[in-house]
């Protein structure tokens, strides 16, 4: 059933209307109640989190087991992962919006399943890094399904307020997956780790089957011409918006994937935590989660915009604190920790506003341009990360240097979509 409401009226509404240059978008009733709605989203997006955090304490166990001697090349466990993930994203867009959601959805949750199930019986690194890249497919035809469906039912501050929600969930799985990776260990091998990955894909396979409807409608769909998807992708490119935020999205999963690469290095041999890792990694990543909920309470009222532009600058800030305390050998834990801490807080602001700012003008275009800006930030972030990663030299200082590097960068990423401006709001009802 179709319907409408104002951005502006009941903010419990569930098919919200934007108007943008005199022009009222109708968008579709989920079909079903909207906590279950957020909460469907945001466990699809949660089972990227998990493959890539559950796996960090089993970095060092999967390296002796699979005799990976140079402890830098263990990130390739985690680069592979996000190379397939961000890859599948550009070609699942056209198809998810010529098929519709459901079908690329699902299909793309048994693919990440059978792929765990793959890695749980690797007895090679080449084994395994081929069924992590297939798990990161998998996860891709997910996660640009899950975004666009997102699109299809909300939009504007509505929309950043949903993907609030579903970064808050998204958030909160790094506090728990590092333990719970480091819970198996203690009783079992790390082949178990992908059991659980197996597990979690088979659950969201029967979930959205039963209950996540169809959302993009026949006559909306395009075709499969390779016209009309390579149009849709420059259409994509050339929304100053869309480009700006995606590349800007990409420098911030930079720092943040540079964070995932050395962390445990970091932790472990830096400050000799040992097994005590996930419980600080924890206390790290619970940030996330709180500011990802702080940011859906605020950005109906200020805006996408004026939140993830001063997290943006924050973010810098903090990052080039990290880097002046290493290089001047003020290093320690407890300064580290707190540095940290602030730094993972900004990604709650930072995460979903981009990708709903970068969004926002694509409509049209849902899946194509969901796959766009999840290659281009996923990929690009992946290899910021690798590049940063691979610098680590038993100090926080390439940690530090990667923020601050990253992070000036996401803030030309942002003139250049704003056009020289900052902290303003796009319009009275939108953002």
């Amino acid at each position: 059933m179709k319907h409408t409401n104002d951005i502006s009226d009941d903010p419990a509404s569930s098919a919200p209307r934007h108007a943008a240059h005199g022009r009222q978008e109708v968008l579709r009733d989920p079909g079903i109640p909207f906590a279950e709605f957020v909460a469907i989203i945001a466990m699809i997006m949660a089972l990227n989190a998990m493959a890539i955090d559950v796996m960090l304490p089993a970095l060092p166990a999967i390296g002796d087991a699979l005799d990976i001697i140079e402890e830098n090349h263990r990130q390739l466990i985690l680069l592979t992962y996000l190379l397939g993930f961000g890859g599948g994203q550009l070609f699942f867009g056209p198809v998810t919006d010529a098929f519709g959601r459901r079908r690329v959805l699902i299909g793309g949750l048994v693919v990440y399943s059978l792929a765990s199930v793959g890695a749980m019986f690797a007895m090679d690194l080449e084994t395994l890094l081929f069924a992590r890249v297939l798990q990161g497919i998998g996860c891709a035809a997910a996660r640009v399904t899950a975004l666009s469906t997102v699109r299809d039912c909300y939009t504007g501050r509505r929309m950043g307020k949903v993907m609030s929600l579903v970064m808050m969930v998204f958030m909160a799985v790094p506090v728990i997956a590092p333990s719970v990776g480091q819970a198996v260990l203690l009783v079992a091998g790390w082949h178990w780790i992908f059991t659980l990955l197996m597990v979690s894909g088979v659950a969201m396979v029967a979930w959205t089957s039963l209950r996540l409807p169809e959302t993009l409608a026949v006559e909306k769909r395009r075709p499969m011409v390779a016209a009309t998807i390579t149009s849709a992708y420059m259409t994509a490119l050339k929304t100053r918006a869309c480009l700006g935020y995606t590349v800007g999205t990409a420098f911030i999963f930079g720092g943040l994937f540079s964070f995932l690469a050395m962390s445990q290095q970091i932790f472990v041999d830096v400050f000799g935590l040992g097994n005590l890792f996930p419980v600080v990694f924890a206390v790290i990543a619970v940030t996330m989660a709180f500011a990802s909920f702080m940011n859906a309470q605020l950005v109906e009222a200020i805006g996408m915009r004026r939140l993830s532009h001063a997290a943006a600058v924050f973010y810098t800030g903090i990052g080039a604190l990290i880097w002046i305390f290493a290089a001047t050998g003020y290093e320690n834990f407890w300064a580290f920790l707190i540095l940290a801490t602030l730094i993972m807080m900004t990604f709650g602001f930072l995460g979903a506003n981009f990708n709903a700012m970068a969004m926002e003008p694509l409509g049209d275009i849902a899946g194509t341009a969901s796959s766009v800006i999840g290659f281009i930030s996923t990929l690009g972030g992946a290899i910021f990360g690798y590049l940063m990663g691979q610098q680590f030299d038993g100090t926080t200082q390439p940690l530090g240097m990667a923020y601050t590097v990253y992070g000036l960068c996401a803030i030309g990423c942002i003139l250049y979509a704003e056009r020289g401006r900052m902290f303003h709001a796009l319009e009275r009802n939108g953002d």
